[in-house]
């Protein structure tokens, strides 16, 4: 797996870990719903959401990690493996956002670009 894949997949795997940490336990910082594109009115109706999507993306992130540290560790099938499969995921999901929300365009791109470009490196 060649460099820029790695990095582009170090990228994505930090991103979701630090949204997730966001969303999880800073949400109720104004600036930090501001960044996550939430209104400051709409906190006590998006807790549950923002908590699952939040573990989602922590998860997602330190998955990232795995096939990082198992592709580094000897274990490349496994290490590929996790990686294509969570950067397609994300990539999907990005979609699929961006779909369903066109007006948080911003989120669907932060989701889905880095391992769109992990992906399409790895092709090359």
């Amino acid at each position: 797996m060649n460099l820029v894949t790695q990095v582009f997949v170090l990228l994505a795997a930090v991103t979701h870990i630090v949204v997730g940490t966001l969303e999880r336990f800073f949400y109720h910082r104004p600036a930090v719903r501001v960044f996550l594109t939430t209104s400051p009115a709409d906190a006590p109706e998006v807790t549950l959401w923002r908590s699952g999507v939040a573990v989602y993306n922590i998860l997602l992130g330190l998955g990232l990690i795995a096939g990082f540290i198992a592709l580094h560790t000897g274990d490349t099938t496994v290490g590929r493996t996790l990686i294509f499969y969570l950067c397609a995921f994300l990539v999907v999901s990005g979609v699929l956002f961006y779909v369903s929300f066109p007006r948080l365009w911003r989120g669907a791109v932060g989701q889905a670009l880095a391992p769109a470009v992990a992906l399409a490196a790895a092709a090359f």
